[in-house]
């Protein structure tokens, strides 16, 4: 019975690492199980791509896997810096945000006083947004302020995502305050 009992224990994972470490062959740190372990998500005709999370400003890495022009799954990077492999509970249901049936894909509208939404295409509605950008930035060009030279407006304002990089919100500053005049130029992350 004695006998039996430690054939038993002889298998345990950390008894495993003892008697390799007794025997001279070095601490083994992985059982036959782990060593056979492959990743949730394998295959040759399976592609990752590397990609940051959408929610928040800190910026987790997230393994984007995909397959045929689908997406099959989204994990945690463990090669990011930031997160190291984690993700909030938001992050990990990255999926969902894309696979979601009843996700809005297209381009909708309400006009004034209407009831209901009408799909607009894309070209239609960047030249709406151009349209009514202009007109609300002449409404209220301000050229001096107190008899100073200021070429601004202060009616319309931008305000970025966290997720923008650098590079992008360096990009934003200057068409906007530069390119159009606004003064009101903020970022989510810092509020």
């Amino acid at each position: 019975m004695l006998l039996k009992a430690l054939s038993f224990l002889s298998k345990w994972p950390l008894l495993q690492q003892i008697r390799h470490g007794l025997d001279g062959s070095g601490l083994e740190s992985m059982s036959d199980k782990t060593r056979a372990m492959r990743a949730r998500v394998s295959g040759d005709d399976v592609k990752t791509s590397k990609s940051i999370c959408p929610y928040c400003a800190v910026g987790c890495g997230q393994l984007v896997y995909h397959k045929d022009g689908k997406l099959i799954s989204i994990e945690g990077d463990p090669d990011s810096p930031i997160s190291q492999g984690n993700l909030c509970p938001k992050g990990a249901a990255s999926h969902q945000l894309v696979t979601q049936p009843d996700r809005v894909t297209k381009i909708k509208y309400r006009a004034p006083y209407a009831k209901e939404w009408t799909e607009l295409a894309e070209d239609k509605a960047m030249d709406m947004i151009a349209d009514r950008v202009w007109e609300a930035r002449k409404k209220d060009w301000m050229t001096h302020k107190n008899g100073i030279p200021v070429n601004h407006t202060e009616n319309i304002a931008h305000l970025g995502g966290a997720t923008l990089d650098n590079e992008e919100n360096y990009l934003i500053k200057k068409l906007f305050t530069g390119g159009l005049g606004m003064v009101c130029v903020s970022n989510q992350a810092r509020i």
